[in-house]
């Protein structure tokens, strides 16, 4: 038997006879896939080229900057029943934020107050802690035993005036409520009790114990349980708006919020996890500005966001986004970075970038009695977190 090596340079010969072709097909599939890699390679690589004006930044990166709407309220769980509270003091809360398009995938950095605003400062909190128990002390003062899950809501809003406010310093009350009310029972009768009276035949009636026979013949009711009963806050719903957008909101929910109460910053994503076509450039976190040292007092800072959420934002031509500048003012301590530029509520999760359009921090605080003394999260935390 004749055995040939493969691979010699007489099968190359043979195989180029028989089909000529098939080479050239090889090599153009290679050269193609070279291509689309490369490409897709040097297209995601961070972009440094130096805007160098406002108005270029804004250009570059009004589109991917969101208006943030959370509708927030208060719930209560009983015996495992969740209903929603929408008592007077239990209202249904709006707040706006900004925030901006870090991928393709829907994602949006913003801060995590603005996911979490019952949490935005300590009295803030404690404000809360202290309507949640009040809420939680109200209802075990007028929800009974027989009352069934499908009639908590309505019960609740039907004798909600007349239930027991809950005094820190005074202990907790007990109320009284009437089945058939629906105004509250603000109307409640008074009976008499243990007056004297003599009968029509001058016979002496032992009061007291008609008193005693009254009272044993009123049903006393059983009350639920303060353990049975957790109030807390949560999202309704948290929707974004696009720049030039006609108030049309995408729905989003909550992706991620930092443990680390000094770094506030949060990211929601957009429900069906696509970025809108219509968001040219997202805004790049590889060429943000990781290193806080170089970031110097009277060096340029620009913010594109929205300020006072809709109420500036909203045109005769759809929603706007805004562009405010002003200067660095003080060194970063390390978590934070101050700025001259303006800003107020609504601004919070904006994002605030140098010069040459690269991401330098994350708006979040400012102080309200006087406008150009903002802050920011620094660009080195978000890759982090």
């Amino acid at each position: 038997m004749k055995i040939r090596k493969i691979g010699t340079n007489k099968d190359l010969h043979d195989i180029n006879n028989k089909n000529p072709y098939k080479i050239i097909l090889i090599t153009l599939i290679i050269l193609s896939t070279a291509t689309f890699f490369g490409f897709k390679y040097f297209k995601t690589q961070p972009t440094n080229v130096c805007l160098d004006s406002d108005t270029k930044v804004y250009n570059e990166y009004k589109d991917a900057v969101v208006l943030i709407k959370h509708r927030y309220g208060y719930f209560a769980k009983i015996k495992g029943k969740e209903i929603q509270l929408t008592t007077e003091d239990a209202k249904e809360e709006t707040v706006y934020g900004t925030g901006f398009f870090v991928d393709k995938d829907g994602k949006i950095l913003t801060n995590s107050h603005v996911l979490q605003p019952w949490k935005s400062s300590n009295e803030e909190d404690e404000k809360t802690n202290t309507t949640i128990r009040n809420l939680r002390m109200k209802i075990a003062s007028i929800l009974t035993t027989d009352v069934s899950e499908d009639e908590y809501e309505s019960f609740i809003e039907r004798n909600w005036k007349i239930a027991s406010a809950y005094d820190e310093n005074e202990g907790e009350g007990e109320g009284d409520y009437e089945e058939g009310n629906e105004e509250g029972n603000e109307e409640r009768r008074e009976e008499p009790a243990g007056e004297e009276f003599i009968s029509s035949n001058d016979t002496e009636v032992d009061t007291s114990k008609v008193a005693t026979d009254i009272a044993a013949s009123i049903p006393v009711k059983e009350y639920v349980s303060r353990e049975d009963i957790e109030v807390y806050v949560k999202t309704v719903d948290i929707e974004v708006a696009l720049h030039d957008s006609d108030e049309q909101w995408l729905s989003c929910e909550i992706e991620k919020i930092s443990e680390d109460t000094n770094i506030d910053l949060g990211i929601v994503q957009l429900t069906d996890h696509t970025t809108p076509e219509s968001v040219a450039n997202i805004i790049n976190l590889d060429n943000a500005v990781e290193d806080d040292a170089s970031l110097n007092p009277g060096q340029k800072a620009i913010m594109i966001g929205y300020p006072l959420g809709m109420d500036l934002a909203k045109t005769d031509s759809g929603i706007k986004v805004q562009l405010y500048d002003g200067k660095i003012s003080k060194e970063s301590d390390g978590n934070k970075i101050q700025y001259s530029i303006t800003s107020t509520h609504g601004a919070s999760g904006a994002p605030v970038f140098n010069e040459c359009g690269q991401l330098i921090a994350v708006n979040f605080s400012g102080v309200d009695q006087v406008q150009g003394f903002n802050f920011g999260i620094v660009a080195k935390h978000i890759h982090n977190f």
